[in-house]
Parts: C-alpha cells; sequence; structure tokens
C-alpha cells in the first residue's frame, strides 16, 4: 500500500495592523479652517468703528508770510491735544475730556500750513461732533493770540456724518483669520518631524520547517 506523499506545511504570515495617520496638508487645511472661524467670529461680535476728519488751515496776515504760517500750523496740531483746548470741545462734543483724548488724533503736513483732525466712535454721528468740537476750540485758541502770532486758523472743512464703518468687516476678519491659520498650519508643517514613521505591526507567525521530501513506504 503506497501512502500519499505529504505537502510542507505553510502558514500564511499574520495581516499586519497598520496606524492611519492624516495626511500632511490636513494640518494646512485645519489652520486655514480654524483660524478663518476665529477671524469671523472676531469680526461679528466687535462693534463697527466709525471714522470722520475736519481741516483747519494757517493763514499769514498782512504782518507775516506763509513760511510763518506752515510754522505755526505744526504747533497748533500738537496743541490741539491739550487739555486748554479739550475742555472747550467736551462742551460741544458731549463727552469728557479723556474719551477725546483717546479717540482724537491730529497730524499736519510738513508742505502746506494744514491741521486734520480726525475722530473715532461706534456712532457715526458723535466721530463727526467730536472733530468738529475739537476743530473750533482749536480756531477759538489759535483767535486769542492772533495779536502776536500774526497767523489767523479758519476751518478749511468741517467733518461729516460717515456713511460707513472705517473698521473691517466680518468678512475681511475671515479671510485674514484664514490666511494666518494657514501660514501658522504651514510652519508647523514645515518644522515637524522628518524621521520615518515606524508603524505598529503584530509580529508574524513564524512559519514552521517544511518537510524536504516526500515519504514513501510501502508496507
Amino acid at each position: 500500500m503506497t501512502e500519499t506523499p505529504l505537502r510542507p506545511l505553510r502558514r500564511r504570515p499574520g495581516a499586519l495592523r497598520r496606524v492611519k495617520t492624516l495626511p500632511p496638508w490636513s494640518l494646512l487645511a485645519a489652520g486655514v479652517l480654524a483660524g478663518g472661524l476665529v477671524g469671523s467670529a472676531y469680526g461679528a461680535v466687535t462693534p463697527p468703528v466709525y471714522t470722520a476728519t475736519a481741516y483747519v488751515v494757517a493763514v499769514p496776515t498782512e504782518k507775516s508770510d506763509p513760511s510763518t504760517a506752515l510754522g505755526f500750523a505744526q504747533a497748533y496740531g500738537r496743541v490741539a491735544g491739550q487739555l486748554a483746548v479739550l475742555g472747550d470741545a467736551q462742551v460741544w462734543a458731549g463727552v469728557p475730556v479723556r474719551t477725546l483724548r483717546e479717540n482724537v488724533q491730529t497730524a499736519t503736513s510738513p508742505d502746506a500750513p494744514m491741521v486734520s483732525i480726525t475722530a473715532t466712535s461706534e456712532r457715526a454721528d458723535l466721530a463727526a461732533d467730536m472733530a468738529n468740537a475739537v476743530s473750533r476750540a482749536l480756531t477759538r485758541h489759535a483767535a486769542d493770540s492772533q495779536a502776536t502770532t500774526n497767523v489767523e486758523l479758519q476751518q478749511f472743512a468741517r467733518a461729516v456724518k460717515p456713511s460707513a464703518p472705517s473698521s473691517a468687516s466680518w468678512t475681511l476678519t475671515g479671510l485674514v483669520g484664514a490666511s494666518a491659520g494657514g501660514l501658522l498650519g504651514g510652519l508647523l508643517l514645515l518644522v515637524r518631524p522628518r524621521g520615518d514613521r515606524k508603524e505598529s505591526a503584530r509580529p508574524a507567525a513564524v512559519p514552521g520547517p517544511a518537510l524536504a521530501a516526500d515519504v514513501h513506504g510501502t508496507l
């Protein structure tokens, strides 16, 4: 009787257990999404800000010249923020001196004897009122010393009520936030470790030794 030849025993290796990792670009996408949401939320909850600007101009009298007027315009631009001027302006604006000091700024030009007075507020009408109040107070103080300075400060343009806020909308802040978040995500993507990632795997079963040859036997 002939025995059936024995075949080598084979064992299938165990399936590797792979750890799923997010693709590298996910950091960039997450940064853009998070930044956009934060920026949009900030723009939505932040009250709008309105800006109004009034202009006054220094005019030389017959006893003075344009260069003198230009020099006094520079001086009046610095005097506009003093308590003596803001103390009078608060009466016409209906706000405290501290509010005027924090929300009114002046600027001068090196080429023209003009002073710009800019006010910001969450109310459009109040922004215009504060700018006009400071310009009015400044011209009155300049008139008190006109006999000695030989320069007259006149109102060149009144501030008008702004029709739209000067602050950024929630759409713009969202775009800025998305850009910042994308930049941060890109930086994290660049500085992340570049070493070989090791995947955790379950050790595969070692196959048993195979038989070298078929065993034949005859009874």
